[in-house]
């Protein structure tokens, strides 16, 4: 790593922060694969950025691809919970991601436009994309279905352009929600990062925490699908907002929601709160640039791509 990078400086206590969040993310997923928990959550994880020898982004560990590693190898959860589906001969993972940023560390990892095994692990992230919008990949654009090269239909994006707001994120649910059922994974893992959320300082997107198509109705609607599930944290460059975000995720994975217009309690950081002092992140008013024809260049390339990926998933798994 290159101790002059601007995105991955050297800092103080580096040597144990590495392994100590491996180690958080690795054992949430072990209390998955044990039984204990129907859900885990290590909000510290999330780095989707780093790769096996390079750090990125912030990212100085590949904490997710270890725990999506250590997930397939491990036999499918026993079914005796009503929630799970059925046992196959290998578990399935879905990784999604909430980030505004591509999840380029993740996706690259698993990406096989050629797959000659059964392929345990999808990866889908919905994310702004732009010309110079870190990070470049040319994996964090649309798939072409057509393309003779480099297409993976278990390597999946959905690029969303700036201001996208609640409306453009409800209408793209039903992809992902079409995706998981034609995968039918055993287990998801979800990168919940806070900077696609209104009042970053990035300011690329306009999500708000409630209301339906929100990030909140987001985990709502994926805690209720088959499987266990993993819930990580990810980038978020307002810390109050970020805090906001991420306790009001945990009492949805606890089915106990916070009422979004419950005050925040005193504590030191309190003043850091305003102006609203509640749990909320509503949305700005940044316009959505997601045109309607952009929508349905997206809508249109999935339909093909689902397909492919219920001919391969059932090629695979007769």
């Amino acid at each position: 790593m290159d101790d002059g990078a601007q995105d991955s400086p050297l800092f103080p206590g580096l040597e144990d922060y590495v392994p100590l969040v491996a180690g958080a993310t690795l054992t949430a997923a072990e209390t998955l694969k044990t039984g204990f928990a129907e859900v885990a959550i290590c909000w510290d994880g999330g780095r989707h950025h780093a790769h096996k020898s390079k750090a990125s982004g912030f990212c100085y560990v590949a904490d997710i691809v270890l725990a999506l590693l250590s997930l397939k190898k491990l036999p499918t959860p026993s079914p005796s919970s009503p929630s799970l589906p059925l046992p196959k001969p290998k578990p399935r993972i879905m990784y999604l991601d909430l980030d505004l940023h591509f999840s380029d560390g993740v996706s690259e990892a698993f990406h096989q436009p050629n797959p000659t095994t059964a392929p345990q692990i999808l990866t889908l992230s919905i994310h702004h994309n732009s010309p110079g919008f870190f990070p470049a990949s040319p994996l964090a654009a649309l798939p072409d279905p057509s393309s003779d090269s480099g297409f993976d239909p278990f390597t999946l994006s959905i690029p969303l352009a700036q201001g996208a707001f609640n409306t453009t994120y409800k209408r793209m649910f039903t992809l992902i929600d079409r995706t998981r059922e034609i995968f039918n994974p055993d287990y998801v893992v979800v990168q919940c990062g806070a900077d696609g959320l209104a009042g970053d300082p990035y300011a690329v997107l306009n999500w708000s925490l409630g209301g339906e198509g929100s990030m909140g109705w987001y985990i709502e609607k994926i805690i209720a699908w088959p499987g266990r599930k993993l819930l990580l944290g990810g980038g978020g460059y307002n810390s109050p907002n970020v805090a906001r975000t991420w306790a009001y995720l945990t009492s949805i994975a606890l089915k106990a929601p916070l009422d979004l217009e419950a005050s925040i309690p005193d504590h030191s950081a309190f003043p850091q709160y305003a102006p609203s002092f509640t749990m909320d992140v509503p949305a700005g008013f940044m316009q959505d640039t997601n045109e309607e024809e952009d929508l349905k260049r997206i809508e249109e390339a999935y339909e093909r791509i689902f397909v492919i990926l219920e001919e391969r998933t059932r090629a695979f798994n007769p």
